[in-house]
């Protein structure tokens, strides 16, 4: 924006300088010619005053000689033709105004090639004689270079002047612009402490607080919304505890057990609502987070779970797979949603492998069971259908996500569910 500003400034100066430059350079040139001719005229009226009153040729031709050296080159032609002073010959076309002159007895100038000519008619007691006076183009042209030299020199200073300013005016109001769009940005990824500093003309610093106020408005939402969602998943788990302790007393074992795993599914489901909505959004990016540490704690953290079970639970970290884009604390989470959702619709004894290698500019976290896997409707149910509280790999997908990468699920080598967590990876100097 501020480019296309200059640029529109820059082509309407110029225009307007084009416009008052051009006509100026005529006027200068027509008054430079205009000093140079009234100086001939008025050096052929001085001679020719000095020839009307002077009968000695001597005398007059001195006069004549000295007055052409201080100004325009005078010539005093004679009623017989001969000349006084200035050039020894005239041109035929100075001779055909002399003529002229001596016709018509009347004073008038004349251009010729290579200057002009001013001629004076004047009575003596041996006839009508003519004063010429004669000035070169160079001296019709005196100054006029130099003067439209200063012109265009200040033409251009203009130009470069009005091009500075809207240089300088279009980054007043381009740089507090592109700084609220990079707090929007921030704001758009997660940074919910970004905030704009509002500057510039007074309508982008109104943008700025504006976009303050939103945001604030929007956490103060989120706060309540994860408040309300908190409380009402802590308030549903005294209800759940009693009907799984209502379970014990069904007769049927058969309805009793299919009774308890749906209270043990909407005890997940519940827990899986009030994590997400502890979850606080990033404050800091981008993370750095090396993930083999982190994946190897939460592994040690399920495995007492897993020998109770009778599970093997398998860990592989390559040494060479660097940070990904995610803090310790979403990267544990992701896991431990997998892991939990892997307990859960899988039979113990099943064994479970956990891999973290480097792919290219990700970093691949690979969790794989040896349960009866997913239907492919199942797999498909990455995210959370319209009313659904986080259900499945809903919150696998936001984490994931958040980092700019994806999750896929596919059948693994153990013949149950793959799941493959692509991060990006970042790398610090």
């Amino acid at each position: 924006m501020t480019r296309r500003i200059a640029w529109l400034v820059a082509a309407t100066t110029s225009a307007v300088v084009v416009a008052f430059v051009l006509p100026l350079c005529f006027l200068v040139a027509n008054l430079a010619s205009d000093r140079a001719t009234t100086r001939a005229r008025d050096q052929a009226q001085s001679v020719a005053r000095f020839t009307a009153t002077l009968s000695d040729h001597e005398v007059l031709e001195r006069t004549v000689n000295e007055l052409s050296s201080q100004g325009p080159a005078v010539s005093v032609v004679e009623p017989d033709g001969s000349l006084l002073g200035g050039a020894p010959l005239l041109e035929a076309h100075t001779l055909a105004a002399v003529e002229r002159a001596r016709r018509d007895q009347e004073a008038f100038t004349v251009r010729r090639a290579g200057g002009l000519d001013a001629l004076v008619p004047v009575a003596t007691a041996e006839g009508l004689e003519v004063v010429v006076a004669s000035v070169t183009d160079d001296e019709l042209r005196a100054g006029v270079p130099r003067a439209w030299l200063t012109i265009g020199l200040l033409g251009l200073g203009l130009v470069g002047v009005s091009v500075a300013a809207a240089w300088n005016l279009g980054r007043r109001v381009t740089v507090p612009v592109r700084e609220v769009a990079e707090v929007a940005h921030r704001l758009r990824e997660g940074d919910a402490s970004a905030r704009a500093v509002p500057g510039g003309p007074p309508e982008t610093a109104e943008l700025g607080r504006a976009l303050n106020a939103l945001a604030d408005r929007i956490h103060g939402l989120v706060e309540a919304e994860r408040e309300n969602v908190a409380d009402l998943g802590h308030r549903l788990r005294t209800p759940v505890t009693a009907l799984r302790l209502d379970t014990d007393l069904v007769d049927d074992p058969e309805v009793a057990e299919r009774l308890r795993e749906h209270v043990d599914h909407l005890q997940r489901s519940i827990d899986d609502v009030v994590r997400e909505a502890r979850r606080t959004v990033a404050t800091e990016l981008p993370a750095h987070t090396a993930p083999g540490a982190v994946v190897a704690e939460r592994v040690d953290f399920w495995r007492p779970l897993a020998e109770d079970q009778g599970r093997d639970l398998d860990l592989h970290v390559d040494s060479t797979t660097p940070p990904v884009a995610l803090s310790a604390e979403a990267l544990g989470e992701l896991l431990d949603t997998v892991l939990d959702n892997v307990f859960a619709h899988t039979p113990e004894g099943a064994d479970i492998q956990v891999s973290v290698t480097p792919d290219g500019d990700d970093a691949v976290l690979l969790v794989e069971d040896a349960g009866p896997g997913m239907t492919l409707p199942w797999r498909g149910r990455g995210h959370s259908a319209r009313g659904s509280t986080g259900l499945g790999l809903a919150i696998v997908h936001r984490l994931a996500e958040s980092a700019g990468g994806g999750v896929e699920l596919g059948r693994s080598n153990l013949g149950g569910l793959a799941v493959r967590v692509a991060l990006p990876t970042t790398h610090t100097g």
